[in-house]
Formats: C-alpha cells, structure tokens, sequence
C-alpha cells in the first residue's frame, strides 16, 4: 500500500468509509463544475469512480489517492494520476487530476497533494512526464499548475465533453521536487 505524508495530509489508498464523503464532494455542483461534463455524480456514479481508481492502481501501480486532513482525519478530496482517453493530444499519457471539498479550497492542500503526487509520478513511479488538462477558465485549477511547474503547451477542445482546454506538461528534467 502506498501512502504519501506531507505536513499536512495523508494521500492513500481508497477505504470503504470514503465512499460517502467523496459522493458528498461528487454532489457539489460548484466542485464538479470544472470536472468531466460538469454535472454533480450520485453515490453509486462516486463508487464506480472508486472502483476504476482502484483497478488502475492494481494495474498500472499508480491511480488516484484519497486525501485526507492529517490534523482530523477528515476526507479532504482526491488527487493523483490517471491515462486520460481524451483529447487525444494526451491519449495514453499520465496525467495529473484533483478535486476538493470546496470547504477546503483556498487553504493550499491542492497544491500540498498535487505536488506531493508530481513527486511521487516522476521520482517513485520512474514516470518521465506527466501532463495535464484544464478547462480554460478554470483559473484556480491553472494556478496550481503553474506553482507545480507545468507549462502550457497549447489548447485544444475536449471532444468528450465539449469544453476548450488548455493542456500542461512537465518532464522529470524540469521537476522540482
């Protein structure tokens, strides 16, 4: 099992009792609005999104994390690595993916987590790239990108959702763990 510890949290693998805080997170159309199609997802939509996580972990030895508050142990949202299927400017890379309770927004653990997962993709995982893909006005979600290095290296739309994006990357040479 691999768990990563940064000051402030614990990113781990996914729990049972999990389920229901992240359908909670899942259900807040202001979180989802930047992620997937943009609509919220009901709790058995959260389980099935849980159980691929998990299936990528077991089949490519990375996935999504769950993150937790060290300080409470409360589920504070997810973060970690996926092969996104598109735009196919990506298809078939690693990528990077967060989303947080918004309780939680503006507090820095998005960017404690997503660093903390860059680490853990390039240095532990012997992945040499890891790229991104960001609504193109989802400011929040590029601001994070730009304090983990990433660059942008053009924009695109997203032919499953329909949504421009701009899409990030950053080899191993430019990390800065």
């Amino acid at each position: 099992m691999t768990d990563i510890r940064t000051p402030r949290l614990l990113l781990r693998r996914w729990q049972d009792d999990d389920l229901v805080p992240l359908s909670e997170i899942h259900a807040d159309p202001t979180v989802m609005r930047w992620i997937g199609d943009g609509t919220p997802r009901s709790l058995e939509q959260t389980a099935e999104d849980i159980e691929a996580w998990e299936e990528e972990w077991d089949e490519e030895g990375f996935g999504v994390f769950a993150v937790e508050l060290l300080g409470s142990g409360e589920l504070a949202g997810a973060v970690g690595l996926y092969v996104p299927s598109s735009p196919p400017e990506v298809e078939g890379q690693v990528a990077i993916t967060w989303r947080m309770a918004r309780v939680f927004w503006g507090q820095g653990y998005a960017s404690e987590a997503a660093h903390a997962t860059l680490e853990f993709a390039l240095q532990d995982r012997g992945l040499d790239r890891i790229v991104a893909v960001c609504r193109t006005a989802d400011t929040a979600s590029s601001n994070v990108l730009d304090k983990l290095g990433m660059k942008a290296e053009g924009a695109t739309m997203d032919p499953a959702h329909g949504h421009d994006v701009r899409l990030y990357g950053i080899d191993l040479t430019e990390f800065e763990g």
